[in-house]
């Protein structure tokens, strides 16, 4: 277990923000945080990252019970803010002298994570000039310059076009390969395509923690999305109502609870004489579980 959140809880004054907060994250793994606006995910992940201190609880690491965590966290905020007078390379080379990184290493340091990031040949242009995805993989690169074992980004895409998000989850895709990464995100199809585990919290308490996998085989019951050529047959409003979804006279979900339940269904529109146009099991996505969860 690489680490390990233990009863994490933070306030504000009177308002609690974070609530004994507890959840692991295995080495290697990509790791998604969930949750509604004010649910404290921000708040979360500053205080993983040795930005904010916690009231209660603790955040342990393997191997590192007595060192400073920032040396080997790497963090990109939801807003990062940049010296735009200055180019990628001077303000890299001023964030690597900061960060004790010796000038020797340092050069061929920024070459690489420039590389990485997609901006190698940028590294001399004004960052004023950057859009908003190239000061975004910046950020990434200032992320990446000291080698971090963890690296945490909060909301990395949500403030880009739909090119530039792609961009920079293209890079974290690639980043998954070597590093450990905790990213916040409210961007449900973003979480699905990358993360391996998920983390749900709403009002600062914990809703779900586990792996992609494991959260569609607990939240998502089978379910068959029906359409007919004419209305569909009266005798499916008598089902029970959390069974069935109706989105128009003639489309419906039906959920079933098992293989014998998908076969009385289908059974039933033959008995009804039912000129089927479709009948599919539905591929239940991210933000139908999201939903769920966040409703229970």
């Amino acid at each position: 277990m690489f680490m390990q959140v233990e009863r994490l809880t933070k306030a504000y004054r009177n308002i609690t923000v974070v609530n004994n907060l507890s959840f692991n994250l295995d080495k290697g793994k990509c790791a998604a945080l969930l949750g509604p606006n004010g649910a404290g995910k921000t708040t979360t992940l500053h205080m993983i990252a040795g930005l904010t201190a916690p009231n209660k609880g603790k955040i342990s690491f393997e191997d590192k019970q007595h060192q400073d965590v920032r040396s080997f966290i790497g963090f990109l905020p939801q807003h990062p803010t940049f010296f735009n007078w200055m180019t990628p390379q001077q303000y890299l080379t001023f964030l690597g002298l900061l960060s004790n990184i010796s000038k020797n290493v340092l050069s061929h340091r920024i070459d690489e994570v420039l590389e990485t990031v997609g901006l190698k040949g940028k590294e001399k242009q004004k960052i004023a000039g950057f859009s908003g995805g190239m000061k975004q993989r910046l950020g990434l690169a200032q992320a990446l310059l000291h080698k971090p074992e963890l690296l945490i980004l909060d909301e990395p895409v949500s403030a880009l076009d739909p090119e530039g998000r792609k961009d920079v989850l293209m890079i974290i895709e690639t980043l998954k390969k070597d590093t450990t990464i905790l990213f916040s995100t409210h961007i449900l199809h973003d979480a699905e395509q990358i993360c391996d585990n998920i983390i749900m919290i709403k009002n600062g308490r914990m809703k779900w923690n586990g792996t992609k996998s494991s959260l569609r085989q607990e939240f998502t019951a089978p379910a068959f999305m029906i359409e007919t050529e004419e209305r569909l047959p009266g005798s499916l409003s008598s089902l029970p109502s959390e069974q069935v979804l109706f989105h128009s006279p003639y489309k419906a979900t039906v959920g079933v609870k098992d293989t014998s339940q998908q076969q009385q269904l289908l059974q039933l529109l033959v008995d009804q004489q039912a000129n089927l146009v479709l009948f599919e099991r539905k591929q239940h996505s991210l933000e139908d579980v999201y939903l769920e969860v966040m409703n229970k």
